[in-house]
């Protein structure tokens, strides 16, 4: 495996060394750097006005916050798309009792590659991708603090999708390198890992497929690259801002991005030195999660330690979007905005002392699980204070049901259901109960596939125009959002049923009496992935052949004074383009 390890190694220093050498005989250099990492301003290389370079070479050079966070837009889609094939092939193995249409060993490898990719590889991007791109707008910066190490960041990204799902890639190639009598014993040798996500010791050590070093060394590379995203937020948000922007004018979702890369800066290192210690436990015979040595138990802690804080990580954005987006279309200020920055930062806080809950049923000391108890439950309360603040702002206002709306009242409905759930589960002796049921499964999928996915569709919509310069098909939006927003509760609803009936997840079979709940959940899947198949045309063929847009207030946020900083920079674009300051909009 470590020999494996070491030409993969090898292999990409060849490949960024021949990249580089190609650019610089294309003229490609980046004069004026400064010693961050940023630019002079007024120099060649100001990414606002620069011209850059064009096709492939501008997107695989670009410094420009913008392009990088297209990049993650599009590396987030494509991430999102391969792990919810995987879902749909989850639910459509479950329509049955037995094992019949996939076998249990790819169920297991199904799940496992699943989650992975959906909180490491699409999440996470999304909303960095969004960070990325309208960040430095609301901030009235030119870029991010560190261009350069923006670009590096998600850069890291790529190859560290690739050594976490190697197994397929891998598989795939082999055979079709076998049939011209071509074998390599390593390729042959991967497949995907079937631990779970969560890899706990001691299967993930005993296991002997060397995916699982691969995955590891991908999470830790997508760990770095997330903290280095993180340091970027964090610094331009305190220093990079506008002269007349002062802490009490920082817009609240750029308050969400600053706590959730003060999160980041916590969870994700402890999270790379434990994945190092699960490789040295598998590869040089150290103890670190055995019994002789700290036990299985130590790696549940540290995990958890960092898997907590990472629902926050991923969740906290997506409430950043509900209070931008639900006031812009409540013709109303949003309600009690400085009690919602600090209900943000109390949940970052509070998230570092919850994550003993998840192993509540482990035997660690009644005592300790008490006071878990009761910071799990107090973490109810920010939240519940976003809720509040979210429907008075909505209360009295003139609702205009927009895409986007939808999305964010059809949020707050999913978060409720999964924030009570979850209360539930803080408490011992219900946990106990329904531990590794799929009440687990629907209460986390409530958030997971409700809020945050919801209002990545939300910000896609809202801010479209801004992006491609065109407008998309509004009745399609609507009718994607409708076919969401019921096929949430219908999938996750069933699983909180089943859970309650003590149906144990993770398992291809399961009693037959569980069928027709099973099927029911199939059913929303397949009516979520419909409605993801609606967006993904909309947005490709509005690209395309969507009217262009003249006219940057194409909210009608004037009338409320609500034309943020990003839609007038919009608007400045436009009439640098077309030589107006306004006009008709193509759009109907």
């Amino acid at each position: 495996m470590i020999g494996g390890g070491v030409v993969l190694a090898i292999i990409a220093v060849l490949l960024v060394a021949l990249g580089t050498r190609f650019l610089q005989t294309k003229g490609w250099s980046s004069p004026i750097p400064r010693p961050d990492g940023g630019y002079l301003s007024g120099g060649e290389t100001d990414t606002e006005h620069a011209e850059k370079q064009s096709g492939l070479l501008r997107w695989l050079t670009t410094v420009d916050h913008k392009d990088i966070g297209i990049l993650y837009l599009v590396f987030g889609t494509v991430a999102a798309l391969w792990g919810g094939t995987e879902a749909m092939m989850i639910r459509t193995e479950l329509l049955t009792p037995t094992a019949d249409v996939w076998t249990a060993a790819t169920y297991n490898g199904l799940f496992t590659t699943h989650g992975i990719t959906m909180l490491f590889f699409f999440v996470t991007p999304v909303f960095f991708g969004i960070a990325n791109y309208f960040l430095p707008l609301l901030l009235d910066a030119d870029d991010m603090a560190f261009p350069r190490i923006n670009a590096i960041a998600f850069w890291m990204l790529p190859p560290s999708l690739l050594l976490s799902r190697a197994g397929l890639p891998a598989d795939a190639l082999g055979k079709l390198l076998s049939t011209v009598g071509v074998k390599i014993p390593f390729l042959e040798a991967l497949h995907p890992p079937e631990t779970g996500w969560t890899l706990y010791a001691p299967l993930s050590i005993q296991s002997g497929n060397p995916q699982v070093d691969l995955l590891l060394l991908g999470l830790h590379l997508s760990g770095i690259a997330t903290t280095l995203g993180a340091i970027n937020f964090i610094i331009t948000v305190v220093s990079e801002r506008g002269d007349d922007i002062g802490w009490p004018d920082i817009d609240i979702f750029s308050w969400t991005m600053l706590s959730t890369s003060g999160i980041v800066l916590f969870a994700f290192p402890l999270l790379g030195s434990a994945v190092i210690m699960m490789l040295l436990d598998r590869n040089f015979g150290t103890t670190f999660y055995l019994v002789e040595g700290g036990g299985p138990i130590l790696w549940q802690h540290l995990f958890w330690f960092f898997g907590h804080p990472e629902v926050y990580i991923i969740f906290l954005p997506a409430t950043g979007l509900v209070s931008t987006i639900l006031p812009k279309f409540s013709s109303r200020k949003l309600f009690g905005f400085k009690f919602i920055v600090y209900s943000t930062l109390a949940i970052g806080v509070l998230s570092f002392g919850v994550w003993a809950h998840h192993m509540f049923s482990t035997g660690i000391d009644p005592r300790v699980r008490a006071s878990f108890m009761f910071v799990s439950l107090a973490i109810a309360v920010p939240s519940a204070v976003k809720v509040f603040n979210w429907i008075s702002t909505m209360y009295d206002g003139r609702i205009r049901l927009t895409a986007p709306m939808i999305f964010a009242v059809g949020s707050i409905g999913t978060f409720i259901l999964g924030g009570v759930t979850g209360v539930f589960l803080a408490a011992i002796p219900i946990d106990l109960v329904v531990h590794d049921t799929y009440f687990v499964v629907g209460h986390f999928h409530f958030i997971v596939m409700g809020i945050i996915p919801m209002m990545m569709f939300a910000a896609s919509y809202y801010w479209y125009p801004i992006i491609t310069g065109r407008m998309y098909d509004t009745l399609l939006a609507r009718l994607q959002a409708v076919l969401t927003i019921i096929g949430v509760p219908i999938t996750f609803g069933s699983m909180l049923i089943m859970g309650a009936l003590g149906l144990p997840r993770r398992y291809a079979n399961y009693p037959e009496q569980f069928a027709m709940l099973q099927q029911v959940a199939s059913v929303g899947a397949f009516i979520i992935g419909i409605g993801v198949l609606l967006w993904l045309w909309n947005m490709v063929q509005s690209y395309r052949v969507g009217p262009r847009v003249r006219d940057a207030d194409v909210w009608k946020l004037k009338r409320d004074d609500a034309f943020t900083r990003e839609w007038q920079w919009f608007e400045q674009k436009l009439a640098d383009r077309y030589g107006t300051d306004g006009g008709e909009s193509d759009d109907d």
